[in-house]
């Protein structure tokens, strides 16, 4: 006789099979996932996911449409193909099959940590995912915090260091462009 599992135990336990662990929903390419692009809660991932997948259904539903509607499929096309471009999710020419292979992987280029790697403005990931916790990065005017931002491609070019951050100070004074008024503030 076993006794009933309490909630948190319940709660634990709840995508572990120990009779067919390795089968056990994907954990483990959703660890490998999660170690990879630093993401800190497993909740982005999956909405990450759901992303995608409502992307790749919309892509389909858009594809299937029948000849009738030929003037409205390019108009929907066309507006989901510029709303992913404008994100920064479809890499090279924008078609619907290039939607309908997107996935969450393509959400998780697009986080704040992942560009700051891109421009080197970090080493790497865990480097990138520390200086946003910390608040020494900035978008346009404003100090972001949170790495599970994803930065549009019109935004990309706004990454910068907040002007009163060391890591500022260090990189101006390594290339000898720091001023004397810089001193002073």
């Amino acid at each position: 006789m076993v006794r009933k599992l309490k909630f948190h135990e319940q709660k634990l336990l709840r995508r572990l099979d120990l009779v067919r662990w390795e089968a056990a929903g994907g954990s483990v390419r959703e660890l490998r996932a999660l170690r990879r692009y630093r993401l800190g809660r497993r909740q982005d991932l999956v909405l990450y996911r759901a992303l995608a997948r409502s992307v790749r259904a919309l892509a389909r539903r858009i594809r299937d449409l029948g000849p009738h509607s030929a003037a409205f499929r390019a108009r929907c096309s066309a507006a989901l193909l510029g709303k992913l471009r404008a994100l920064g999710l479809l890499r090279g020419p924008p078609a619907l099959s290039a939607c309908e292979s997107l996935s969450a992987a393509a959400f998780c280029r697009r986080r704040l940590p992942c560009l700051l790697v891109k421009l080197r403005m970090a080493q790497d990931l865990r480097h990138a995912v520390t200086f946003v916790e910390q608040g020494h990065v900035r978008l346009g005017p404003e100090v972001v915090t949170d790495p599970a931002l994803i930065v549009p491609r019109a935004a990309e070019d706004f990454i910068t260091w907040v002007d009163a951050s060391r890591l500022r100070q260090k990189v101006l004074d390594y290339n000898q462009e720091r001023d004397d008024f810089d001193l002073a503030a």
